[in-house]
């Protein structure tokens, strides 16, 4: 197995670490800044591959005979990061290999996809080489005590492809909406759960997370409401997530929820139950209704907003 991370300006992807522990430590680093990638204490074996801007299909094109040249790679794998999502498939024709998109577990023989937004796990056996995705969170980094063993591998002008065969190519880059990032790569998370008492709630909530910087997300038995989509459930059957902040309200912290919110630095809860595993877990644990709690934090965040203002 050997794992493919696409870089821009030597800043390792989301999934890049658990990508690379997936693959013993076996690892292309493609893209632009590649000198500047921190590999120490997460590979053992690194070949650094210089491309310039990003443009998928050329670098599929020119990463071809570059894992020609490397033994053992029956198993390609990358992150399932967006420029992961983007270079996947064009390696998979690059090297005629069926792609296993969005796995949470990969083998040589077996491979383990979300479907259907998380609700499903299916498991594939493939008979031949392939190449997958990694869904960040799902099994975390390994530390790597050794010094990894890195070597520069040189693509020549020559291996680009003609100058009519079309790619798509970086117009700009705009900074993330945090309001509609992607939960996984998300730094702080407001959370709300059964506590909250109605969809409506969920609409302040997610004003709430967006005025302090946040992503709002929601436990299962929200999204199986339908009060929130599916893309917004925290868990192990629908996001993992690891943020630096998370805020949760009306959250008692169920099992599945828990184990997918990775290990934030800072947890706040709001609860009722002051002896919920959620409160349990949390830096500050404030007693209290969510709902009247999440009412005042709005008024205040606009009696701020109307003082600006004047």
């Amino acid at each position: 197995m050997l794992a493919l991370v696409p870089v821009r300006d030597g800043v390792l992807p989301s999934g890049a670490d658990e990508t690379i522990a997936e693959c013993g430590g076996r690892v292309v680093i493609a893209g632009s800044g590649t000198a500047d990638v921190p590999v120490d204490g997460i590979a053992t074996e690194v070949v650094l591959v210089e491309l310039g801007d990003l443009e998928p299909a050329r670098w599929a094109h020119r990463l071809r005979p570059v894992l020609a040249d490397i033994d053992d790679h029956d198993v390609l794998v990358l992150p399932n990061s967006p420029d992961g999502r983007d270079l996947a498939p064009r390696m998979a024709v690059a090297l005629d290999r069926p792609l296993l998109a969005g796995a949470t577990e990969i083998s040589t023989h077996r491979v383990r996809v979300a479907r259907r937004g998380g609700l499903e796990l299916h498991e594939q056996r493939p008979a031949g080489p392939f190449v997958s995705t990694l869904q960040p969170g799902v099994r975390g980094a390994d530390h790597v005590d050794a010094a990894p063993a890195v070597r520069v591998h040189d693509v020549a002008a020559e291996h680009d492809h003609p100058p009519e065969h079309l790619d798509a190519h970086v117009v700009a880059v705009i900074g993330p909406d945090v309001q509609t990032m992607d939960l996984a790569e998300a730094d702080r998370i407001v959370g709300g759960g059964a506590g909250l008492d109605s969809e409506e709630r969920f609409d302040r909530l997610d004003h709430f997370a967006g005025s302090i910087g946040g992503v709002m997300g929601a436990t299962r038995v929200i999204t199986d409401r339908a009060w929130v989509h599916h893309d917004r459930q925290i868990g192990t059957t629908g996001v993992v997530v690891d943020p630096t902040l998370y805020l949760s309200f009306g959250v008692s912290g169920a099992v599945q929820h828990t184990a997918g919110l990775g290990h934030p630095d800072h947890v706040v809860s709001v609860n009722t139950d002051p002896h919920c595993p959620m409160m349990a877990m949390s830096d500050l644990a404030v007693v209290s209704d969510a709902n009247a709690t999440l009412d005042e934090l709005l008024a205040l965040l606009s009696a701020d907003d109307g003082e600006m203002a004047s």
